[in-house]
Formats: structure tokens, C-alpha cells, sequence
């Protein structure tokens, strides 16, 4: 079966996508941090000082002098695969409300901790407070209810795939994008699970996205997840079509950690930015990256851990691992953050 094509209508949540202005970075890397197992062996880079007891935010953390103590509030936060009871507590931490605020989830919803079931439940029931994107978790959670994966020895699927709601479950996942924007204060901020290809810009990315978001809503779905899976082709053209065109979008988006300077995805590495191989680099370091300027928020990659430049913030800590799972909190400008973290319960040991 032949999937989507070319081009695609735009997706966001905002409107205009341009280059954000004024941003600083703040200096949240650290010499000294906790070890956490990931993918890979390093450090997820969780200062321990400077941002309450133990370096995981415990206590309020404020830079730029601004309080958001009831005012509408725009957050993001990183990877929860499952772990339902450490969102719980950091939407606690950070006062949620759902008739206030919006939470943007940056994907893999689902899949390792020890309750997947309740982290979509508490996004449904959430309306449009709480706006998720799809990760591969959360893309392996449809392939595998359709047949086209095997469980693994390591997934946690069963509170989903066997909940009484399973296809109410199921189809709201089904409904998620793969990138997200919002317009703040004039400012743009991109939003996707893994990466973004060096030669693509915000609205490319949101624009290709788009194609993947129609199939998944389609009566196409279950034949799609079966030909999702491969790492080729390893680099972008725009005369690429059908499944090939959509996996590569799909792995950019929700796999992507390290690429060549011509744009070639490796899937091998897992490792921290520091360990890339021998002739590639992170893909937020590829020069002349056409996002370079656009604030793009992501997660996926756990040994990165906490990374903030004035245009890029990566959030994956390591909740799952027995990290943080970590949020920030914008002020009145996409430049004013505050990091927000809750320590969580070790739920994956590494192999």
C-alpha cells in the first residue's frame, strides 16, 4: 500500500512560525550531577546546586525575578513513559489547572513505567489543558495493537492493551500529532519528540508531520504501522514518496538523536552528544540548521539530559530510569523559564 505523498497542510497550535528574539541561555549544565542508566552510559545532567535540595527542584526555582502565582501559565514537559504517579506530582508541584493553563507533553506517553493507562487518562480527561505529541513509545504502543510488533520483554503495555477503555484509549492516541506550535508573546516555540532534520524549517517540520498525523487518523492506520519500521532511508529528499517519505519523517521526528552534516540519521548511538561517532553529531549541532533561531522544545534522548540554549530546551531526564521528571515553566516571554522538576521511582533497570 502506498501512503500520503508530497507536501501537506500546515499544523500547529500557533500561528506564524518565526525566529524568536531575545532568548539567553541560563546556564542549567553543571559539572556535578546525578547518574542515571539510560540507553547509554553517562550523566543526565541534573546540577546539584542551584535548583533546591538534591538538585530535582525541590523548592521554587526562579530566573528573571517574575512570578506566575495565578496567572495563566505555559508549560512543557519531557518524557513519562508511564511513570502516571510522578506527572501527578509534578502537575501538584507546579499548580496545575486545567481551566488556567496549558501543558505541553513531549511525547512517549507511554510505555516502560508501571502505568501507562493512567498518563492517558489524565491527558483525555484534560481537554485541551494538556497537548501531547507522539513519540516512538507511543507510536510502538499502536503497532503493537495492531499486530504489526510483538510486545517486548521490556514494554508495559498490558494496562492499556487489556483496559476495558482499550479503544478509547487507543484512538486518542491515535489523534496526536507528531510536532506542536504555540505562539507566546510574538514568539515561536516548535515542539517535537526526538529531532528535527538539519534541512528542514519550522514549517517544513510541522507541514511533514502533518502527512504522518492524516494516515495515523485513517482508515490506512493499521496497514501504515506495519511499513513504519526501518532506518532507511537515512536522509531527506523532497522527491521521496509513500512509505519511504513517512518513515523518514517518523524516525526525524520521534527516533532522531545524531546525523552527519548532510543530514544522514544514525540510529546505532545512543550515547551522550559527547560521545558522538566519528563523523557525526547531534542534530541540533548540524551547522546551518534551518530551525537554528526557532526555540524547539524536545525530549527522547535520556543520556542528553537537561540542555537549554537560547532556541533549543531538551527535557528527557530520565524519569523513567529513576531520574526527574522535569517541566518548564515560561514567564511573559519565551526567555523567562523556570525548571521544574519531581524525583522519580526507578522503574527500568538498564540491561
Amino acid at each position: 500500500m502506498v501512503f500520503g505523498g508530497q507536501g501537506g497542510a500546515r499544523h500547529g497550535d500557533g500561528g506564524r512560525l518565526g525566529v524568536s528574539a531575545g532568548l539567553r541561555t541560563t546556564g542549567f549544565a553543571g559539572p556535578a550531577c546525578a547518574r542515571v542508566p539510560g540507553a547509554g552510559r553517562g550523566c543526565i545532567g541534573l546540577p546539584a546546586h542551584g535548583f533546591g535540595r538534591g538538585g530535582c527542584g525541590v523548592g521554587p526555582v526562579t530566573l528573571g525575578l517574575y512570578s506566575m502565582e495565578g496567572r495563566m501559565a505555559l508549560y512543557c514537559i519531557g518524557d513519562i513513559q508511564g511513570c502516571a504517579d510522578a506527572l501527578a506530582r509534578l502537575l501538584d508541584r507546579i499548580g496545575f489547572s486545567a481551566s488556567r493553563d496549558t501543558v505541553y507533553l513531549l511525547g512517549d506517553l507511554v510505555n516502560r513505567g508501571p502505568d501507562s493507562a493512567a498518563v492517558l487518562r489524565r491527558c483525555m480527561g484534560s481537554g485541551d489543558a494538556i497537548r501531547c505529541l507522539l513519540g516512538n513509545h507511543d507510536l510502538h504502543l499502536l503497532a503493537v495493537a495492531h499486530g504489526a510488533r510483538k510486545p517486548s520483554r521490556r514494554d508495559t503495555l498490558g494496562a492499556v492493551l487489556d483496559a476495558p477503555d482499550r479503544d478509547a484509549l487507543l484512538d486518542w492516541v491515535r489523534q496526536q500529532p507528531l510536532a506542536r506550535a504555540h505562539e507566546h508573546a510574538g514568539q515561536s516555540l516548535l515542539m517535537v519528540h526526538a529531532g528535527v532534520l538539519p534541512a528542514w524549517s519550522a514549517a517544513d517540520t510541522l507541514a511533514l508531520a502533518q502527512e504522518v498525523h492524516a494516515v495515523l487518523r485513517s482508515a490506512e492506520l493499521p496497514a501504515f504501522v506495519h511499513a513504519m519500521y526501518g532506518n532507511a532511508p537515512e536522509r531527506w529528499s523532497d522527491g521521496l514518496a509513500g512509505t519511504e517519505r513517512l518513515r523518514v519523517i517518523v524516525n526525524a521526528l520521534t527516533r532522531l538523536r545524531f546525523c552527519s552534516a548532510g543530514g544522514a540519521m544514525d540510529f546505532d548511538c545512543s550515547e551522550s552528544a559527547s560521545a558522538a561517532p566519528p563523523g557525526l553529531m547531534p542534530w541540533f549541532d548540524v551547522p546551518g540548521r534551518r530551525t537554528a533561531g526557532t526555540l524547539t522544545a524536545f525530549g527522547h534522548w535520556s543520556t542528553l539530559g537537561w540542555i537549554e540554549r537560547s532556541d533549543l530546551l531538551g527535557l528527557d531526564t530520565g524519569c523513567v530510569w529513576g531520574g526527574c521528571l522535569s517541566a518548564v515553566r515560561f514567564g511573559a516571554t519565551l526567555a523567562q523559564r523556570e525548571r521544574l522538576q519531581v524525583r522519580c521511582v526507578q522503574a527500568l533497570a538498564p540491561r
